[in-house]
């Protein structure tokens, strides 16, 4: 796991999230454990259920009232946040056709479509089996919002693919439903387990979503100006499958008719054999800097949802998350 200063706080908590989403993981049928294990060990920043973990701490937990099981039911809400993460990831690449994540092969890559989907949904379904030992309606209701959003964005992206005539709304629209949906719901599960008030409550769920954003907006300028073995994966691979993201929307309405025709043409037919035609445009059209401009936005309004909070560590490295969240390189 990718280590981030900011989230000293909680290092030692991560540590039993990771050792707990590994027992959940555990399963008789073979595939299921060879392509779990192959997932874990790939890695990645766990921002998701880091954010479970700071929230709480940020709101209070585990509390004056806690009972004889709080202060423990967080890492499992942590883990089953990133289950649902893992899960989309899954079915994502077999959708995107992708092959490389992380600067490895995707588990559709390395075991098949049909394996990928599968143990995809064995974690869905694994989450949902974590999720009663909350014993809360409320937190059941929140993470089956989230993953019911998660799957509209997913179709309202596959509807747009290839279609030049998205707007800056329609894009955003996709954004918050198949990303920063999950980064709310893990950002309010943590006031929720707190039993913070409202207001700390749909503060923190604010932050989520808008820093939710603001990565989304950010890894999509990275597809047109990152480093391939940083980012993990290829340049061009949104335009490789037709995704009209912020970029190109910008680089159609702010460019030449020629520059705008060349990307309607890319978007339309998919792959990367106009490439270098297509980064020309964003690039000179300052398109990457209208995209960094709306993340930095959000991150903002991330921070400033925090207003309520009082001051703590856990806050301290909520506000550091938001800066972050628009100056990473992968």
């Amino acid at each position: 796991m990718e280590k981030l200063a900011f989230l000293a706080p909680i290092e030692a908590q991560m540590q039993r999230v990771d050792q707990l989403v590994r027992l959940r993981l555990g399963s008789d049928v073979v595939l299921v454990r060879q392509i779990a294990e192959y997932i874990v060990a790939g890695g990645g920043k766990r921002l998701r259920p880091a954010l479970v973990l700071l929230s709480a701490g940020a709101a209070g937990y585990p509390g004056k009232s806690a009972g004889p099981d709080d202060g423990e039911r967080h890492y499992e809400m942590a883990a089953v946040v990133e289950f649902i993460h893992t899960a989309t990831l899954l079915h994502d690449d077999v959708v995107d056709a992708s092959d490389q994540r992380r600067g490895r092969k995707t588990a559709n890559a390395e075991f098949g479509n049909a394996a990928a989907v599968l143990v995809g949904d064995f974690l869905y379904s694994r989450a949902f089996q974590m999720m009663l030992s909350a014993d809360s309606m409320r937190v059941m209701q929140v993470l089956a919002d989230a993953t019911n959003t998660i799957a509209e964005g997913e179709v309202l992206q596959l509807m747009n693919c290839h279609d030049p005539a998205v707007d800056e709304h329609a894009y955003l629209e996709v954004i918050r439903r198949k990303t920063a949906k999950l980064f709310e719901a893990a950002a309010r599960l943590g006031a929720m387990l707190a039993g913070a008030p409202a207001p700390i409550e749909t503060g923190l769920a604010d932050y989520g979503m808008h820093l939710g954003t603001a990565f989304q907006l950010i890894d999509d300028v990275l597809d047109y100006s990152g480093d391939a073995a940083t980012i993990g994966k290829s340049l061009g691979d949104d335009l490789a499958e037709g995704k009209p993201t912020l970029p190109l929307i910008r680089a159609m309405s702010a460019g030449s008719p020629e520059q705008a025709e060349v990307v309607r043409r890319a978007i339309v037919a998919g792959g990367r054999a106009e490439f270098a035609q297509v980064l020309e445009a964003v690039v000179t059209t300052g398109a990457l800097e209208y995209a960094r401009s709306a993340a930095l936005r959000e991150a903002e309004a991330a921070r400033s949802a925090l207003a309520a909070l009082p001051a703590s560590d856990c806050k301290e490295s909520l506000l550091e998350l938001a800066s972050f969240s628009v100056v990473r390189h992968a």
